[in-house]
């Protein structure tokens, strides 16, 4: 019958077969990198071609809702996702399906908390507002966690598919990083933003085309979608509501639904590669309804994960355990006797790992050129730094090689550097929140809050992985599984470990679901932050810039008396337009939106006056 012990990963070098790409499958995957390098070389050649750093960083500030949208979609939909997930349900179930429930927050926070406070503050990166809000040590320290975080991140990314496409099919390793990685860094560095974000566009629907393919044939095989619902409701993989609260479960409705909304917050409420895209909207209106769009879209993605994995069931059952390459394997099973779908499936897997890397190429130029190089050489020419700007792309798209390379020779220590992704976008969540909502929150608080964080998130996350590395290798038979997390897209890799007594105390700690790190880590900044504020001094309504405090605490104390609200600073609201010029920072001027009262706005002469009236008015 073909089938495997139990246990046995299929893609094993002991396998006794492999499959290969046939002629049809490599031309789909050359006209993915072909198209993707002439959408960059359109945006280079045309328009502004690139010409200001508003341009090749922001997109001249005019994209429209939709392509935003699906670029926000794809950014952080990686190879490891579309890998992951299906292997997720495949192994644990449905489980992982009720994520859907905290895309509403997610979303809806970032769409009417974040947004409007970047966008009317005009900002280029994300970190100008620690420095608005802070001091210029706060910005460059939240610029470099991020550098750290992304340069580590996407390396992983690039290398980890090609080497999953590698052991199924014999498709050669470094032939698929380097196309992969300089088409990448050619577009990005060519076109800019508007590049990326059309190819993210281009890309989101060759994954899209690519998972319905797989989905459709696989089921057909298996005897259409009723015979794959009713093998995975015998096979105990259709989950129910679980309620169980204890923060140490991998995956219940409490760490998917309340823990997963401050993942999602990380990634789409404070991450520049996003907030990036935000800014890049022809008006606030734009950027927000990006949010709506993304939404649905976020919704099928997760469907569509989730029902490849179901499939994967109904043809597999559990005569294999799951492995990083199972997807492909399964992929290039059903297609076996279809030439041409294995490279539309390798097209869609490879479109994700492109529209990461390439919003990391972009962000991370962004952050260097805007947080580390300009507010040191403002005498610099707009020509110059455009220039610059893609000197850095290109430099980083190397560095992604770099990295890539490095990861072939991590071994087990991959595991962890994916996981740093996790860890390091909690606390730079919490030093945001803590600018944002609390209006008291100074300097000194905000340096200690995030190394806190820091420390904390890299205790929890070691703590997890060296008490996983301890595990003996002679294993028993399988008995339970857990997950080390693929932070920023929520995925998984399976690793296999023995059912052992509840974790108690700090080994407790060191078990705590994956999907509530971002949580427990954003609030040990705001916690640490708040309390060194208030011992050092607590900052004064007076001396905090317009427009960099989210008034939801005056929102929620409203009933108290002014007098009261103005000591816990809970007075003053966001102004309801794009603001003026803040006095520390040089802003380039943005694209405002055309409603009535703008129209008949009298042009105010300061930052102070027109936020006095804004209030008065109110």
């Amino acid at each position: 019958s073909g089938r495997r012990p139990i246990g046995e990963c299929p893609l094993t070098p002991s396998s006794s077969t492999r499959m290969h790409f046939t002629t049809p499958d490599y031309v789909i995957f050359a006209l993915l990198l072909v198209a993707s390098t002439c959408i960059g070389l359109f945006y280079a050649l045309s328009g502004g071609r690139q010409r200001t750093t508003q341009e090749f960083l922001l997109a001249d500030r005019s994209m429209s809702c939709l392509p935003v949208s699906l670029s926000l979609l794809a950014t952080f939909q990686s190879a490891v996702a579309i890998l992951g997930v299906p292997s997720e349900i495949y192994t644990y179930g449905t489980q992982y399906w009720f994520l859907g429930v905290s895309y509403f927050l997610g979303l809806l926070i970032p769409a009417h908390v974040f947004i409007p406070v970047f966008y009317r503050l005009r900002l280029t990166s994300a970190y100008e507002y620690l420095e608005l809000r802070f001091n210029k040590t706060v910005r460059i320290m939240g610029t470099v966690t991020f550098i750290f975080q992304m340069v580590i991140y996407m390396g992983v990314v690039l290398y980890a598919p090609a080497l999953a496409l590698n052991a199924v099919t014999g498709f050669d390793l470094w032939g698929a990083v380097l196309a992969m990685g300089l088409v990448c860094t050619l577009y990005t560095t060519l076109g800019g933003l508007k590049a990326v974000i059309w190819t993210d566009v281009f890309q989101t629907i060759v994954m899209f085309a690519g998972q319905l393919a797989v989905i459709i044939v696989g089921a057909h095989q298996a005897g259409g979608m009723g015979q794959v619902w009713r093998k995975a409701i015998n096979g105990s993989r259709i989950a129910s509501l679980d309620l169980n609260p204890d923060p140490t479960e991998r995956h219940t409705f409490w760490t998917l639904g309340v823990g997963g909304v401050f993942l999602m917050l990380a990634l789409y409420g404070v991450n520049q590669a996003q907030v990036q895209r935000y800014l890049s909207s022809r008006t606030e209106r734009e950027a927000v309804m990006s949010c709506y769009v993304v939404f649905p879209c976020q919704q099928v993605v997760l469907c569509l994960g989730c029902l490849m994995g179901l499939v994967m069931f109904a043809r597999y059952g559990e005569d294999i355990s799951s492995c990083l390459q199972m997807v492909l394997y399964f992929v290039m099973d059903v297609f076996r006797d279809l030439p041409g779908l294995p490279g539309l499936f390798v097209a869609c897997l490879f479109s994700g790992a492109l529209s990461t890397i390439s919003s990391a190429f972009n962000s991370l130029a962004t952050v260097t050129m805007e947080d580390l190089i300009r507010p040191y050489c403002p005498a610099m020419t707009e020509a110059k730094a455009t220039l610059l700007s893609k000197g850095l792309a290109f430099a980083y798209g190397l560095v992604c090689l770099a990295m890539a390379y490095t990861a072939s020779h991590m071994g087990s220590v991959l595991q962890a550097a994916l996981s740093i992704f996790g860890m390091v976008g909690g606390p730079l969540l919490g030093l945001f929140c803590l600018g944002m909502f609390f209006p008291w929150a100074n300097s000194t608080g905000a340096i200690v809050g995030l190394a806190a964080g820091l420390v904390m998130a890299f205790w929890i996350g070691i703590g997890n992985f060296v008490s996983r590395m301890a595990v003996p290798t002679t294993l028993p038979p399988i008995i339970n599984g857990t997950a080390m997390p693929l932070p920023g897209n929520m995925t998984t890799l399976i690793t296999l470990i023995t059912a052992k007594p509840k974790p108690t105390g700090v080994q407790a700690l060191y078990n705590l679901s994956y999907l509530w790190y971002s949580a427990h880590n954003s609030t040990t900044v705001v916690i640490v932050g708040l309390i060194v504020s208030l011992l050092t001094g607590p900052m004064k309504e007076k001396d905090l810039i317009p427009g960099t405090v989210f008034p939801v605490l005056g929102n929620l104390l409203f009933f108290l008396p002014e007098y009261y609200r103005e000591i816990l600073c809970c007075v003053t609201p966001l102004p309801h337009k794009v603001g003026c010029r803040p006095p520390r920072l040089r802003i380039p001027p943005m694209n405002q939106e055309k409603d009535e009262d703008e129209e008949t706005a009298t042009p105010q002469p300061s930052c102070r006056l027109a936020h006095t009236l804004q209030e008065t008015a109110l």
